[in-house]
């Protein structure tokens, strides 16, 4: 069986995405194609826009064969780490092939992948204070191999090879062109097939124009959007400020990632704004990107500390979310050939804080306290008989 997985966090779902499930399959001659997903917090620091039940359903619907859940401890990562974490994942569930969307789709990925790997990278070579990690990064790659990272989903591609590159046996790297949106496109464009995710979520939060949204998605993700309750950081923002106003210095030193004293500047700054994106404001310097911060952000609200992240990658779950025929007779497969936790029912003790969901049952209970449905206890995988969805 050919099999190629995708790292994804369809936040939402659009017809980029579709596109890009369509070509993966046809380009890679795919028997299976198992989608790994981002579960309800997503990269940039923030909840995502729907949460990832809803989320692996429009993923089945539309191309889709398995889905199964990236876990906080790597969803909610730099580049690098979110690739490490997904990449191995997908290996583990017997991938071949690792598809992506790249504004570059002749760049040599699994080459340079390679290159970089000799290069031994460690982060400790990026000591700048004047500049963030990942312009020192792109700044060496550029030295050393001529190589500039300048689109987020080429620096992700990147990612994936190195993380690639380490694995025991590779994967294919199948890069996929990206059509008409660009990454962090804030418009849709009149007669577009496709836009950005970072449109929608803002015309979709607005509410008031869904005939705009109608031509760039497929119908279900459409209904979702309007069906379904949002939560983001305006809502989230009075539990973020009194999480910093509340929390000794101490113990706000403790959460993951507030690093070089970067917990003084938050206690500095919380009295004098009433904003989520003053706040942002606030705390930028050279030093740390904005998604660095809004990563700080979420682990802050959700007390989130090294040991924590180090528990749950250390314990390597894999959360099955859905999947169809075809997926199901691949997971009899792997129930053979697998080494670690394969997690279709989230039990009592598989949930408890020791356990290894303990980290997402613990994160998804505030999307639960905003109206969600329970996230993880008496949640079934999603089995998917249906065909493709179609479009509006």
């Amino acid at each position: 069986m050919k099999i190629t997985g995708i790292i994804a966090e369809y936040n939402p779902l659009h017809n980029g995405h579709r596109y890009q499930l369509q070509q993966a399959r046809a380009a890679s001659h795919a028997d299976l194609v198992i989608v790994c997903m981002s579960g309800n917090y997503v990269q940039r620091g923030e909840p995502a826009i729907l949460d990832k039940w809803t989320r692996a359903q429009l993923a089945l619907s539309n191309g889709a064969d398995m889905v199964v859940e990236l876990p906080f401890a790597s969803a909610v990562q730099p580049a690098e780490r979110f690739a490490d974490g997904a990449v191995k994942l997908l290996a583990a569930l017997g991938c071949q092939t690792l598809a992506f969307g790249s504004e570059y789709p002749t760049f040599d990925y699994q080459q340079v992948g390679q290159q970089i790997l000799a290069l031994k990278v460690k982060s400790q070579t990026f000591i700048d204070y004047q500049k963030t990690y990942a312009t020192q990064l792109n700044e060496f790659y550029q030295a050393e191999l001529n190589l500039n990272l300048d689109q987020p989903n080429h620096l992700l591609g990147v990612s994936y090879a190195v993380a690639n590159a380490q694995l025991e046996v590779p994967m294919q790297l199948l890069a996929i062109k990206r059509e008409q949106a660009q990454h962090g496109d804030q418009t849709i464009g009149a007669g577009q097939f496709a836009a950005s995710a970072s449109a929608i979520r803002q015309a979709a939060t607005k509410g008031d124009d869904w005939a705009q949204l109608a031509p760039v998605m497929p119908h279900s993700t459409l209904t979702a959007l309007q069906t379904q309750s949002h939560l983001d950081w305006d809502q989230l923002w009075p539990l973020l400020k009194y999480r910093i106003e509340s929390t000794p210095l101490a113990q706000l030193r403790q959460i993951y990632q507030m690093s070089e004293g970067l917990e003084y500047r938050f206690k500095k700054v919380i009295h004098s704004v009433n904003q989520y994106v003053e706040l942002l404001q606030a705390l930028k310097t050279k030093r740390y990107t904005y998604a660095r911060l809004r990563r700080v952000c979420l682990y802050v609200l959700l007390n989130i500390q090294q040991a924590d992240i180090e528990q749950s990658l250390a314990q390597r779950p894999i959360h099955l979310l859905g999947f169809n025929q075809v997926g199901q007779a691949h997971l009899h497969t792997l129930k053979k050939t697998l080494d670690q936790p394969l997690i279709s029912k989230v039990s009592a003790k598989l949930g408890a804080e020791e356990g290894p969901l303990g980290l997402e049952v613990r994160v998804d209970r505030l999307q639960e306290q905003f109206g969600w449905q329970s996230q993880n206890f008496a949640r079934q995988p999603i089995f998917d008989q249906g065909k493709d969805d179609e479009h509006c």
